[in-house]
C-alpha cells in the first residue's frame, strides 16, 4: 500500500511538472528530458512512471479534470440554492479561467482530432461537468428552491454559454472588458435558471 502511495505521488509531482513546463513552452515542446531538468531528476525516473510522452498527456488531461472538480467545492453550510449561486459565480469568474493554463488546455484539446484516446477523456470531462451542475440543480429541485422541466438539458445549455464564453475570451486582451462580457454570459445561465444574479 504504501509503495503505491509512493508512486502515485511521484506520478503527481511528475504531471504537475510537465504542466508548468507545458505552460511556459507549450505542450509540444517539453521533452522527457526537459520535464527531468525542471524536476532536477534523471529522465529514467520519468520513463519509470509513464511509458511515454502521450501516456504523460493522457495524466494530464486526468489533471485537468481534477483541477476543475475544484470549482464545485462549495461551503458545506447553506442551502442548496446557495450552493448553486456560488457554483455558478465560480463558474463564470476568474476562478473557472485561472484553474488551468488556456494555452495548455487548448493545446491538449486540439488532440482530439487526432487521438480517440484522447477525445473520450476530454468528451467524459465535459460531460461529468455538465452531470456535477445538473446535481447541483436536482439538489435544488428537491429543496423546492427551483423549477425546471429538464435539469439535464439547463446544465448542457449553460455548459454551452461558458465554454463558449471561455473560447471567445481568449481572444480579449482587456482585462475589464472580460470581466464585462463574463458578466453578461453568468446573466444569461442566470436567466435561464429565472434566478436574480
Amino acid at each position: 500500500m504504501g509503495r503505491k502511495n509512493i508512486k502515485d505521488l511521484r506520478r503527481q509531482e511528475i504531471v504537475k511538472a510537465f504542466y508548468k513546463t507545458a505552460k511556459v513552452e507549450g505542450l509540444q515542446n517539453p521533452s522527457i528530458a526537459k520535464i527531468a531538468e525542471a524536476m532536477d531528476v534523471n529522465p529514467s525516473l520519468i520513463l519509470h512512471n509513464f511509458k511515454n510522452k502521450d501516456e504523460l498527456v493522457l495524466a494530464l488531461i486526468d489533471y485537468i479534470l481534477s483541477r476543475y472538480q475544484k470549482i464545485y467545492t462549495t461551503r458545506k453550510d447553506g442551502s442548496a440554492i446557495d450552493h448553486l449561486r456560488e457554483v455558478l459565480n465560480n463558474l463564470f469568474s476568474r476562478k473557472w479561467n485561472a484553474l488551468i493554463s488556456d494555452d495548455v488546455y487548448y493545446s491538449c484539446y486540439s488532440l482530439i482530432f487526432r487521438n480517440n484516446v484522447i477525445r473520450s477523456k476530454y468528451k467524459d470531462l465535459h460531460d461529468s461537468l455538465r452531470v456535477w451542475l445538473e446535481s447541483h440543480l436536482l439538489e435544488c429541485i428537491e429543496e423546492g428552491s427551483l423549477q425546471l422541466e429538464d435539469p439535464k438539458r439547463t446544465a448542457n445549455l449553460i455548459y454551452t454559454i461558458l465554454e463558449g464564453a471561455y473560447y471567445y475570451l481568449c481572444m480579449e486582451k482587456n482585462a475589464a472588458r472580460k470581466d464585462e462580457i463574463m458578466e453578461q454570459y453568468k446573466q444569461h445561465a442566470y436567466d435561464i435558471l429565472k434566478l436574480e444574479a
